[in-house]
């Protein structure tokens, strides 16, 4: 692909992003715990010639009331680590993105994960890097309550070099297997990692050999400055929410100038911001689709969906139809509690009127109307210099899905926007990237094993 076409991505969320798109009709309500449905949502995409699929993921049920069956029911959906390694069977193409937690994970086993996906997918893996924010996430693992936001972020910065390190334990050429001479790898084709940190010990080599990619892809996704920092270092995808335009320019900007300090060129790292598409063939169907799911949202869940967006706080006691309360800022995902106090104050929404501007999008940009109307807003982004592409969220899966390939992508195309075809088979191939600086076979360590 040139750099005047966008990356897609197709964000996979069991049963659509609508907070209350399980209802809907064009929804499979049952798709987070059925892989036939993943198998076919990953087919359309990769039909579709999307660069990759995108799963999230968190360590628990996040809700602190488990009463509601249409909070709990969103939370019920496949590890996407294993998940992928069904999706790597049955596709060839499309890249695949799960995301794990360095809050509550050992380097070693996500490093091996990763590689074992990369293997299995023919080089196709990418992980995204997380660290959890809540504290019922915490509670699984044995501890009351998270870690600061300052040491999650000090414990990330670690875990990804030891994993970067791992990864790199093995050299290109290292497995030869020959019959004939009875060997099997080079003797110095491997090496100790010999890793001693604050967090983490760890001697390696990973009992995984160099994978087709090299490495798998790294993909991040926080935007606070903590975030944006370990991402010009090491991310090559950065997933964020921008609500406007002057928004997005300004973070990919900011990004990509902050690259230079770790020895990185801009290219190396694409910003694909989650964008949520209510499609109609004319500006009113689309909008009648909007508020047909907009009425399906029970008062209760999308007051406890903006409490877990705007850091954790309690909500329940307060008026809905009354201002967004003033509120201190929680150890929980500091850049989303910043998108929402911005987003009420800016536009002056109640508490009722912010949970159903974010029910759908949880913050990312939220078009609904044409699929001209639609395209003009992602090229605008595009032409920018706001967004290298998008991670697409629709609101029901399969029909929101459909909608944005059916109507669209052709009108994408029709501009040049997008492929037609893919140029390559892993995922580095589709978005013209490479390992970061400094991570490269022989660099991890010099002890050889």
């Amino acid at each position: 692909m040139t750099q005047d076409t966008m990356r897609l991505g197709a964000f996979f969320y069991a049963t659509g992003h609508h907070v209350a798109g399980w209802r809907h009709p064009s929804s499979e309500a049952d798709g987070g715990l059925v892989l036939e449905r993943y198998v076919g949502w990953a087919r359309r995409v990769e039909a579709a010639k999307f660069d990759l699929i995108f799963l999230e993921d968190g360590t628990g049920i996040r809700d602190a009331d488990l009463r509601s069956s249409e909070r709990t029911a969103r939370s019920a959906h496949f590890e996407p680590v294993t998940l992928l390694s069904a999706l790597a069977a049955v596709t060839s193409r499309i890249g695949l993105v799960a995301t794990t937690s360095t809050s509550f994970n050992e380097p070693y086993n996500v490093a091996r994960r990763f590689a074992s996906l990369d293997h299995l997918s023919g080089g196709r893996a990418g992980w995204n890097l997380v660290t959890s924010a809540t504290d019922l996430e915490a509670a699984n693992f044995g501890n009351d309550r998270i870690a600061r936001h300052a040491d999650r972020y000090e414990r990330a910065e670690e875990f990804v070099d030891v994993v970067l390190g791992l990864w790199n334990t093995w050299d290109d050429d290292a497995v030869v297997i020959d019959k004939a001479s009875g060997q099997f790898s080079k003797p110095d084709g491997f090496r100790t990692l010999d890793h001693r940190g604050k967090h983490f010990e760890v001697r390696g080599p990973l009992n995984i050999s160099r994978t087709p990619q090299g490495q798998p892809v790294l993909v991040q996704a926080g935007s606070s400055g903590p975030g944006k920092d370990l991402a010009a270092r090491t991310a090559e995808i950065v997933f964020t929410a921008n609500q406007t335009l002057d928004e997005a320019v300004a973070f990919y900007r900011d990004l990509k100038e902050r690259m230079g300090r770790f020895g990185r060129a801009p290219d190396d790292l694409k910003i694909m911001p989650g964008l949520f598409p209510v499609v109609g063939r004319t500006e009113a169907e689309a909008r009648a689709k909007f508020e047909e799911l907009q009425a399906l949202i029970d008062p209760v869940v999308g007051l406890a969906l903006l409490s877990r967006m705007i850091g954790g706080h309690d909500l329940s006691g307060y008026d809905p139809d009354g201002p967004v309360p003033e509120l201190p800022e929680t150890e929980g995902g500091k850049s989303r509690q910043q998108l929402m106090f911005d987003l009420a104050r800016r536009e002056g929404l109640t508490l009722r009127q912010l949970y159903l501007r974010i029910a759908g999008a949880r913050g990312h940009s939220q078009i609904v109307g044409t699929p001209a109307q639609i395209v003009d807003e992602m090229e605008a982004r595009f032409r920018a210099g706001g967004a290298d592409g998008f991670n697409i969220m629709p609101p029901t899966l399969p029909g929101g899905l459909d909608d944005f390939i059916a109507l669209v992508l052709p009108e994408l195309r029709r501009r040049g926007l997008v492929r037609t075809e893919y140029e390559g088979r892993t995922l580095r191939e589709h978005l013209g990237s490479r390992p970061p600086a400094g991570y490269g076979p022989g660099k991890a360590s010099a002890s050889r094993g």
